[in-house]
């Protein structure tokens, strides 16, 4: 058997979209009983985008995807596995990820993969693909997280649909001689599986507020520095803290228990509210392309959320192309 020796893939790119439209609090305030201190004070988040018409889990993921591709210098037919992570995917063929593909002109038909593990599915998606290229099944990979959350909202219920936002982000992944992608730490707590849920007959999206508040203070902290453990690392070779962008009353507990004082966080929540599987690679996007991301420093990526299911590694920020 031809069995290849294995090998790493790293990050060569990032790419991200989001919609025109934003909706700030105030104009939230004239939809629901809320107003912006309250908001803030609860979320940290002030503005977030909202699809339009002509926006879809598809759309967005296609120039996330296309911006990524420009930014790591890849072709598309140079693409040889395409994985989009969403919990908001509205057909289930064909596929967004094929979809993707064809709307890239990738004609040497790439292997697409859809996939579902809501807030982590960014992590899980990213496992998938390092593991592929690892193997030798593929070389070239792109990872893309994309959300339409604003059209499972209630519009009536505060407590959740200040939260939400749309968007999408991407990476590049391509061939390293050294693993620059940490092998994936990933599991699930089963008995708060109802606990972010999207039922159907109407399709809306609901979760427990306290009980996600009261895992992420308690026990992230833990299964975040199983992450890093199992990268061969300590948190303090640690640059980049990017996590779920659930809520800022969440990650910033979070990085000080972390000792993350003084490193990059990821705050993107702020200005995108939570974007589910499309926020970690969106947060990072949007601050590699302000130049404000670290080049080459180890970031640690942890999502938690619907499932609910967990997931993390250790990735080498990207080295901008001279």
């Amino acid at each position: 058997m031809n069995i290849p020796a294995l090998r790493g893939s790293r990050i060569i790119g990032f790419g991200h979209h989001q919609p025109d439209r934003i909706l700030t609090n105030d104009e939230l305030s004239t939809m629901v009983d809320t107003n912006d201190e309250w908001i803030t004070t609860r979320t940290g988040i002030k503005t977030r985008h909202i699809a339009g018409p002509d926006d879809s889990v598809t759309s967005m993921a296609t120039e996330a995807a296309r911006n990524a591709l420009a930014d790591a210098g890849v072709a598309p037919t140079d693409v040889d596995l395409v994985v989009v992570a969403s919990t908001t995917h509205r057909d289930r063929s064909p596929y967004t990820a094929g979809r993707v593909a064809a709307a890239l002109g990738m004609s040497n038909g790439p292997a697409p993969i859809d996939i579902n593990t809501a807030c982590s599915g960014f992590e899980y998606a990213m496992a998938m693909a390092d593991q592929a290229i690892r193997t030798g099944a593929a070389d070239t990979a792109l990872v893309i997280g994309s959300e339409t959350l604003s059209r499972i909202a209630d519009w009536t219920d505060r407590s959740t649909c200040v939260l939400v936002g749309d968007g999408a982000g991407a990476a590049v992944l391509g061939v390293s001689d050294e693993p620059q992608i940490s092998s994936v730490s990933w599991g699930s707590v089963p008995h708060l599986q109802d606990a972010v849920r999207v039922t159907h007959d109407p399709e809306v999206f609901q979760q427990e507020g306290r009980s996600i508040y009261r895992w992420a203070i308690t026990e992230a902290e833990g299964h975040a520095r199983a992450v890093v453990e199992r990268a061969g690392l300590t948190l303090n070779d640690v640059g980049v803290f990017a996590f779920h962008q659930a809520n800022l009353r969440i990650i910033e507990p979070l990085v000080t228990a972390l000792g993350g004082e003084g490193k990059y966080v990821v705050r993107d929540v702020v200005e995108s509210g939570n974007t589910s599987a499309a926020s970690v690679p969106l947060g990072l996007s949007k601050a590699w392309h302000r130049g404000e991301l670290p080049e080459g420093v180890p970031a640690l990526l942890f999502g938690f959320g619907g499932g609910f299911a967990h997931a993390g590694q250790v990735v080498m920020t990207p080295t901008r192309r001279r």
